[in-house]
């Protein structure tokens, strides 16, 4: 009786262990697929691109005086900016900033009681510098060439340039962000369809490097470009997304 019972232990202990083991590694099979399909994402990079057109434009010019004496340039320096001031108004620009007054002393060669080459102070120079900054994209920049008839009172006001800013850069990027997210979602999915596979989530969005561009410019450095060179400018804007498939 104990003898023949042995075989049905046997095969009890065997089946036991058989089923433990099934389901061991069905579990384990079961971790593994969750641990795959977890990691199984898709990486892809939108961007967007927005043409804006300039709102601010500053010009900046100068315009010095010379003279022996420091009050006598002085002076001069004080009757030169009235006359430029009144040009200004008449062009219709009311508001600009005066920096104030840079002095230099001007020297020349000379001798010495010895014979020797020495500099000397002749005289000073005092440099006068304005800017304005103004809405008025299309009248500011035509103050740099009508600034000639200053020429007739005595006053050679030098341009200094101009920048052509866009103000509203900072809620460009806010849109430009969302509109590349979307266009990095539109190719995950052309990406994921290749494969018969669907997207489920997004897992991750990081802003590239937004690049401020003349007018189709393809432009780019690693801290951003800002352009203020041309009126008409082109804003770039990328972001790296990764999804998961499902």
């Amino acid at each position: 009786m104990e003898t023949s019972s042995r075989p049905h232990l046997f095969g009890l202990l065997a089946g036991l262990f058989l089923a433990a083991g099934l389901a061991f590694a069905s579990l384990t099979v079961a971790g593994a697929w969750t641990r795959i399909a977890e990691t199984q994402v898709v990486n892809v990079t939108g961007s967007a691109r927005k043409n804006v057109r300039s709102d601010l434009v500053v010009w900046r010019a100068s315009f010095a005086t010379e003279d022996a004496s420091l009050l006598g340039a002085h002076e001069k320096l004080a009757a030169d900016l009235v006359k430029v001031e009144r040009f200004l108004r008449s062009r219709g620009v009311t508001e600009f900033e005066v920096a104030p007054v840079q002095f230099r002393e001007v020297t020349a060669r000379a001798k010495d009681d010895d014979g020797e080459t020495v500099q000397r102070r002749i005289g000073y120079r005092l440099i006068q510098r304005i800017e304005v900054s103004s809405g008025a994209i299309d009248a500011v920049p035509r103050l740099g060439t009508e600034a000639s008839a200053l020429l007739n009172e005595g006053v050679a006001l030098i341009s200094d340039g101009l920048e052509f800013i866009y103000t509203k850069a900072g809620e460009a990027k806010v849109e430009m962000m969302a509109e590349a997210t979307r266009d990095a979602r539109l190719r995950a999915e052309q990406i994921a369809a290749q494969g018969r596979r669907t997207l489920r989530e997004l897992r991750s969005a990081r802003m590239g490097v937004v690049q401020i561009n003349p007018l189709h410019s393809a432009s780019t450095s690693w801290e951003g470009n800002n352009d203020r060179s041309s009126l008409e400018k082109t804003i770039t804007a990328t972001v790296a997304a990764t999804f998961s498939l499902r």
